[in-house]
């Protein structure tokens, strides 16, 4: 990777850490800058202001990062049932990329910045369709081969497991405890055993 390309890297990666930690609004470029100890040409380089470098850390880092864990689970071998669940529990439980006291960084932006800013909420609503498409795409493909009740609407199910997954997270700030996801996953797999 060229010198250039791995100077963007890393300030999306260390605007990510901060935006994630202490929300977009609370983040100055000056912090980015010196946390990434790029000289503020170089941000500005690969930047023309501080909402550019925002709409690419959802693009780049976030999407990426939510999406393909998600599509990994959805196209296992596993049954619906498992890969839904499997999905979730690796978000809450198993994800190095999540902390339990920051919560969901999709759903924290999405909170901070759609009421004050159409560019943000244009790029967080494309990352939330692509992870809904993603699901309601695999129960209609078990809708097709009737292993799961077809009178289910796949998109309200998907909003549905999102929603909840966004609540958890927000939940798990609070108490800062584990119990909070392993409560969640109890009643997502009952959910999901009802879809039958």
């Amino acid at each position: 990777m060229k010198k250039s390309a791995n100077t963007r890297t890393t300030i999306l990666q260390q605007a990510f850490e901060l935006i994630y930690k202490k929300g977009y609004q609370s983040t100055s470029i000056d912090e980015i800058i010196a946390t990434t100890k790029v000289t503020k040409g170089a941000f500005y380089y690969h930047f023309k202001n501080k909402k550019q470098m925002g709409i690419a850390v959802i693009k780049e880092i976030i999407q990426p990062k939510t999406i393909d864990l998600s599509i990994s689970s959805l196209s296992s071998s596993n049954s619906l049932y498992d890969s839904l669940y499997t999905m979730i529990e690796e978000l809450l439980l198993h994800n190095s990329f999540l902390t339990i006291e920051h919560g969901c960084p999709l759903a924290n932006l999405t909170q901070e910045m759609s009421p004050l800013d159409n560019d943000f909420k244009q790029a967080l609503n494309e990352v939330k369709s692509l992870w809904t498409d993603a699901i309601s795409s695999s129960i209609i493909k078990e809708q097709q081969n009737n292993t799961l009740n077809s009178s289910i609407n796949a998109e309200e199910v998907a909003d549905f497991i999102i929603a909840s997954y966004w609540g958890a997270r927000a939940l798990g700030k609070l108490s800062n405890k584990t119990s909070t996801y392993t409560h969640h996953l109890k009643q997502l797999k009952l959910y999901l055993t009802g879809l039958k």
